[in-house]
């Protein structure tokens, strides 16, 4: 049992690897709205290079969006508001009628004028309520629907009694009779006893709504099994476009529930072959990643939240799909590790979001064409207004590529929709979130960007602050590394920033004992004269763990604690090597006396080591000429080359030779010297 567990703790890594890869490929198939795929490739305008394409199955062609906006607008102009008579209303009017009659009539003595007087106004009651009362200024279209118990039926607004109306009906009444001396009377009985009963059901006529708009036909034509679609190297007009969007519409609604298995099989396997390409990328290229667990759950995570909104939006309105910025995902990776790194990522996240998108090849094309510009575009995000400028750039890149499709697809612009070009705009905007989502990062995940790395370039932090005052040599030192290093990254494209705040800090170990560092040391004696030779490069070779110690301490990020790691990479204490070999000849086990690394892995990381060395070694230069400092810079850079401590670094010869001739430039800045010409 106990070695099942041991066996278990040494291969942690790769059992976490697959849990990340695995979990993370059911997500997605969970979330993924799966379907069978239409395996032909078209779009409008484009020719068909397939053979000749004939009709599986009968299907029918579906309207356009536009088409079934227009009938929606149809089906809505037709539709009559609902009015519901309160039958209870009306009878409870008739039943108070006698007696509101006798209330308002009671001086008429004259039995058969009463009696004349009350069949009157029973009348004007039935005539009022044939429909029923609106209440007052309720208004109404031209045709309405009345529902009076079981009855539907159809009126014009005008058949409905209005409150409003009354006095001007009863006048108009009485005028064809003798009963006009009772005017008053009667317009006093009917506001008493007059009620609305007529009340708009928009309930009912939401219904009513609903339904008509399910009733639309999706489809204004049919195809034929058999019947040919479209013949190979024909362009794909707008009807042969429709056919075809119709039929892989309909393709994919047949394959749901059919051979779901096989489906999920499918999508397994890219997926996972997805996510084993960006691990074997990381493997690769950027093992330190890979190695570190917590920077690869970072990675994924940030892809799954790019798929899961992008999912989520696909459900709420395909045509929204835009507005998603996907290309927040390559400036986060890019801001907290490299550009090569992001584009990579972003790449492959779009390819898996190019399985449930419409229109997938115009969507990857547009998605990857704008990372490759963001990426390339910002150099320094710490900048805001790098942020903006890069941000207008990607909006401007969506709307060129819009514009062309739309213009392949129409064959002009006149029918170019809009509504695209605002989901771009919106995207820009939603891209401008990802400065405080860098900094809910940094704080989640431990990990830390451009903006982080600023802060520790202010040599009045504590850490750098303390090297001022313990380790002055020390600390001019890192300062002139730093100005070199950075300008020879500046030069080769590298994170210049990085380099920068690698080099005030890659000497912090020498605090524990600055004095036994010749750039510390004020007099003509060394502590070293106490030491033996071996016990001297044991001490200068511990400052680099110690370095990271302390670095630890002080909760220096990762990415700058690898500068103190490998700025010397497994180089030699030269010095008291050859000392201690003039001593005891043949003795002299090299391993006592060199660095335990690891070597430089990166382009920043090999910069600093060649600007330490030549930084260093040329305070023994007492008085160079130009030709004299060249050599030196070639010289010691070369004998690191032949160390190999460039060799796990992906830096180029050509890139070594253009940070020899940044050194050499910058260093006779340093020894004022002036270039000889040739006469």
């Amino acid at each position: 049992m106990k070695s099942i567990w041991y066996y278990l703790l040494d291969r942690k890594g790769i059992i976490f690897k697959s849990l990340l890869l695995l979990t993370s490929s059911l997500f997605i198939l969970f979330i993924f709205p799966l379907g069978g795929q239409f395996k032909y490739e078209f779009q409008k305008g484009k020719v068909w290079q397939y053979p000749d394409f004939y009709a599986p199955f009968d299907f029918s062609i579906l309207k356009s969006e536009e088409e079934l906006e227009k009938d929606r607008q149809a089906v809505l102009r037709e539709l009559r508001p609902y009015f519901r008579s309160d039958e209870k209303v009306k009878e409870k009017v008739f039943e108070d009628y006698p007696i509101q009659f006798m209330r308002f009539f009671e001086g008429e003595e004259n039995k058969i004028t009463l009696d004349s007087l009350f069949d009157f106004g029973a009348q004007l009651l039935e005539e009022i309520y044939a429909y029923g009362v609106l209440a007052p200024n309720e208004s109404s279209q031209e045709n309405i629907f009345l529902i009076q118990g079981q009855l539907e039926l159809s009126l014009k607004a005008d058949d409905l009694f209005r409150s409003e109306q009354l006095f001007s009906f009863i006048k108009k009444s009485l005028e064809e009779t003798s009963l006009s001396l009772y005017e008053d009377l009667y317009k006093d009985l009917f506001f008493e006893l007059i009620v609305p009963n007529l009340v708009k059901d928009d309930a009912f006529f939401q219904m009513e709504k609903e339904q008509a708009l399910q009733n639309i036909s999706q489809s204004r034509g049919y195809v034929a099994r058999g019947e040919l679609i479209i013949a190979e190297g024909t362009v794909v007009n707008e009807t042969a476009f429709e056919k075809l969007d119709s039929l892989r519409q309909e393709f994919i609604l047949q394959q749901k529930g059919q051979n779901s298995s096989w489906i999920i099989f499918g999508y397994t396997i890219l997926i996972v072959l997805t996510f084993t390409l960006l691990l074997l990328f990381l493997y690769s290229y950027r093992f330190g990643i890979y190695h570190n667990n917590r920077k690869l759950t970072f990675i994924f995570f940030n892809i799954l939240i790019v798929l899961t909104a992008v999912t989520f939006t696909l459900n709420y309105n395909t045509d929204a799909i835009f507005a998603v910025p996907i290309c927040i995902l390559p400036l986060i990776i890019k801001a907290f590790f490299d550009a090569r790194l992001g584009l990579f990522t972003h790449v492959l996240t779009v390819l898996l979001i190019g399985f449930i998108v419409p229109n997938s090849f115009e969507f990857v094309f547009l998605q990857i064409t704008a990372g490759i510009v963001i990426i390339q575009s910002v150099a320094q995000l710490y900048r805001r207004a790098n942020l903006f400028i890069s941000v207008g750039q990607i909006v401007l890149v969506y709307f060129i590529g819009y514009i062309a499709f739309t213009s392949i697809q129409e064959g002009n612009l006149i029918q170019l929709n809009p509504t695209p070009l605002f989901l771009f705009l919106l995207n820009g905007l939603l891209m401008l979130f990802v400065q405080p989502m860098i900094y809910i990062y940094e704080r989640l995940f431990g990990l830390v960007s451009d903006v982080s790395l600023l802060e520790l370039t202010d040599t009045n932090t504590p850490l750098l602050k303390e090297l001022s005052d313990k380790a002055p040599g020390t600390f001019h030192h890192s300062l002139q590394v730093a100005n070199l290093a950075e300008a020879a990254a500046n030069e080769i494209g590298a994170n210049a920033l990085l380099v920068r705040v690698g080099a005030l800090y890659h000497d912090i170990g020498k605090l524990n004992a600055p004095s036994y560092f010749s750039e510390n040391q004020s007099s003509n004696f060394s502590p070293h004269n106490k030491l033996s030779f071996r016990d001297s490069a044991q001490l200068i070779i511990n400052h680099v763990e110690e370095g990271v110690a302390l670095a630890q301490k002080f909760k220096l990020p990762d990415r700058v604690i690898d500068f103190i790691r490998t700025h010397h990479g497994t180089s030699i204490v030269y010095y008291f090597y050859k000392k201690q070999e003039e001593m005891t000849p043949g003795k002299v086990q090299r391993e006592d006396f060199c660095y335990k690394g690891p070597k430089p892995f990166s382009k920043e990381t090999a910069i600093l080591m060649m600007a330490d060395s030549v930084e260093a070694a040329s305070k023994s230069l007492k008085s160079p000429n130009a030709d004299e400092l060249e050599e030196f810079i070639d010289k010691i850079i070369e004998a690191k080359k032949e160390e190999h401590q460039f060799d796990s670094s992906d830096i180029t010869f050509a890139e070594i030779s253009a940070i020899k001739n940044v050194l050499f430039k910058k260093l006779i800045n340093v020894y004022q010297l002036r270039i000889e010409y040739p006469e």
